[in-house]
């Protein structure tokens, strides 16, 4: 009996205790709801509401004449804050239907049905931040602003146009490597890395609340803070030129299908790039630009670099362009290697002139051993003085280290001197090998490339780029006259480059071919070699306007030399440049260089009317006519030979050589009735020159 009288009493105890417990939470519930409830609700106002950044416009990136390259372009976000303070809700009903139409026509990505179903949804979980379509455009922002419903504004709609911005390159991928990109936690690349924080502007500030699950909601634009956008910038980039630059690169690289390659013009006086193209081989055999090998790129540039080794010994007065040489068949020993040219049978005993025209590997690598030997310290030192072996600190990230090997290097050997002066055994980018050159052009004084002209905003200019001088005289002036003359000389009949020396202008250079090392393998791999094919050089000759450097990499069809694989682009760059530069057509006397011109392939026909164009364009003749009406015509290397052309009578005539309308006159003449195929010069027809025309009433003549 007594235990159970506790039990009940302890049961009485925890009902009581239970009570109180419940009386006190409700007590505290009233008192938070409706005594504090202004406290609280504005602790969990402050505690949810920040005043946050707002992303300033990036600034555009131009080329030098004002071609927009990269922009900025808005992106806006369509949201809806369904519980916004003055949404209304009847008005939401009415307008739901024709809303979701007008959404569903202007985006075309969901039926009426599917939005009608999406908004109501979001209005009846009360969702503060729906997003109702994500990446719209500008004009679209405009005509959804028109929308029924939305046409009452952001408090009483609730509707919010989010704005952010999206990286677009009006030339697609035009020079895209050099203007780049910018991102978080990526290395920079380009000039858009490079001027990021000119680029990128001040940020603003306006109050936001944070909603459920991290999502921040812009409360107002009252105490808004407006962001500064960016800067503008103005590249040195010339689009045109930029474009045939791309082109001329890409048939190349697609004819020899080779791996990847570069081109790159600069001005003489200013070190102002006007074009830099980089393109890389993808799976799919297009060409793509992945990578600045212009920039990045340190490879053994071969025959390039003999211009610098010349030079060197040159300035050290241990050679002149007189001195002799025997190249020995084309071959000679340096310890335990063999030197050879690319002429298995060598070029006899040359002059230095002759040796550097024909690119002869023997020659030059004799002349600088011999004279650098005993002290090839000093050898490497003037390469120095000369501005070689170091970083240009161009202000594109990622530039090569170039290497020109010191006599302490442990790699160093009796083989390295012979070996470094044909260009081997040292690294150079295209852009430090251009850089030299151009300073060869410019009387000696080297600059530093140079990617942007100015900044501007609100088309103010902010900051205007000098050209920067790297080394005031890299030469004596009698070094850079033998530089100069050596490099005319490649581009001449008997020079390695002799395919580009037809024009109206004059063109110096060097071209250069070089087997590609393998880390792994060395030269070779599976028997095979890998080559480098390279011209760089400046135009006009006499007096030098730009310098350009191509270099093709790999390239795999039996063809690897840098006159025929590297020279047609620099070719087609430069007569770009000379087609848009009148002032370049006035050749000066002082250039004092005859220009070799190709004599035109003509087609035969009346002799009057082809005297009349060749001696309007002041082409030679050699005249075997006799004065006879119809000849024919034969392209010489310096004259067009003409000789006679019988036309007999009831015959049918020889009209293969001819344009069309002079075949057409004598073939209806004798006639025939004629038929054609195709267009350009007449190159068949169908009945014999000579036959008798009484068995023909019709003949057929194709041209092409």
């Amino acid at each position: 009996m007594g235990d159970r009288k506790n039990i009940v009493n302890k049961a009485y105890v925890v009902f009581f205790a239970i009570c109180f417990f419940s009386l006190f939470v409700f007590g505290k519930i009233i008192t938070i709801q409706f005594m504090q409830g202004d406290k609280w609700e504005a602790k969990v106002e402050k505690l949810t509401t920040d005043l946050r950044e707002i992303t300033p416009v990036r600034g555009n990136v131009y080329t030098c004449d004002g071609n927009m390259l990269a922009t900025s372009v808005p992106v806006y976000e369509i949201r809806m804050d369904m519980r916004c303070e003055g949404f209304d809700e009847e008005s939401f009903s009415e307008n739901l239907k024709a809303l979701s139409e007008n959404l569903s026509s202007l985006f075309k990505d969901r039926t009426p049905e599917q939005y009608q179903s999406d908004l109501l949804g979001a209005y009846e979980s009360g969702n503060r931040y729906y997003k109702v379509k994500g990446k719209v455009y500008h004009d679209q922002v405009l005509e959804a602003k028109q929308f029924p419903f939305f046409d009452r504004g952001r408090f009483k709609s609730g509707v919010i146009f989010e704005k952010s911005t999206e990286r677009k390159h009006p030339f697609g991928t035009l020079a895209l490597r050099t203007v780049g990109y910018e991102r978080e936690n990526v290395r920079p690349v380009g000039l858009e890395g490079a001027y990021d924080a000119e680029l990128r502007g001040i940020p603003g500030q306006r109050y936001e609340k944070r909603l459920a699950g991290g999502v921040w909601m812009p409360i107002d634009n009252t105490n808004e803070v407006e962001p500064q956008d960016g800067c503008d910038l103005y590249t040195t980039i010339d689009i045109n030129i930029q474009d045939v630059a791309e082109s001329a690169l890409r048939k190349q690289l697609k004819m020899h299908k080779a791996r990847h390659g570069c081109a790159v013009l600069m001005e003489v006086k200013t070190g102002r790039i006007k074009a830099i193209a980089n393109l890389t081989m993808s799976k799919d055999s297009s060409y793509k630009e992945v990578y600045n090998y212009a920039v990045g790129e340190a490879t053994e540039p071969g025959s390039t670099f003999k211009l610098p080794a010349l030079m060197a010994a040159f300035e050290d007065g241990l050679l002149e362009l007189s001195d002799s040489v025997n190249t020995k068949r084309g071959r000679h020993k340096f310890y335990d290697r063999t030197m050879k040219d690319s002429n298995d049978k060598g070029y006899g005993t040359v002059d230095v002139l002759t040796a550097f025209q024909k690119s002869s590997n023997v020659a030059i690598s004799r002349l600088i051993f011999d004279r650098y030997k005993d002290d090839p310290r000093e050898f490497v030192d003037r390469l120095y003085k000369m501005g070689l072996g170091r970083p240009l600190d161009v202000e594109i990230s990622g530039e090569g280290e170039p290497k020109i090997k010191d006599p302490s290097d442990p790699s160093w050997s009796g083989t390295t001197l012979p070996w470094m002066s044909i260009g081997y055994e040292t690294l150079m980018t295209p852009l430090q090998i251009l850089t030299f050159y151009n300073a060869v052009a410019n009387d000696g004084k080297m600059v530093a490339p140079a990617f942007v002209k100015e900044l501007k905003r609100n088309g103010q200019v902010i900051k205007t780029f000098e050209p920067k001088v790297i080394n005031s005289s890299i030469a004596s002036q009698e070094t850079l006259a033998k530089a100069r003359e050596m490099l005319k000389s490649v581009v001449s009949k008997e020079g390695t480059a002799s395919n580009l020396r037809f024009g109206a202008y004059s063109i110096a250079g060097k071209t250069g071919t070089a087997q590609i090392a393998n880390a792994q393998y060395g030269y070779k791999y599976n028997q095979e070699v890998s080559y480098q094919a390279s011209f760089v050089g400046y135009f006009p000759a006499g007096k030098p306007e730009y310098t350009c450097i191509v270099v093709v990499n790999g390239p795999s069809n039996d063809v690897y030399y840098g006159n025929r694989v590297a020279g047609p682009v620099f070719k087609e760059i430069a007569d770009k440049v000379f087609a848009g530069r009148l002032d370049l057509h006035d050749l000066s006397e002082e250039e004092n260089t005859k220009v070799a011109v190709r004599i035109p392939v003509s087609k035969s026909g009346q002799k009057e009317d082809l005297e009349m164009i060749f001696n309007e364009f002041g082409v030679p003749i050699n005249d075997h006519s006799a004065e006879y009406g119809w000849v024919t015509t034969h392209t010489g290397t310096d004259t067009v030979t003409i000789d006679k052309r019988t036309i007999p009578r009831d015959r049918v005539p020889n009209v293969v050589g001819m344009g069309l309308r002079d075949g057409l006159y004598l073939l209806e003449k004798a006639g025939l009735d004629v038929k054609i195929k195709g267009k350009g010069m007449i190159t068949r027809q169908s009945i014999a020159p000579g036959t008798n025309l009484g068995r023909y009433e019709s003949i057929e003549i194709e041209l092409s």
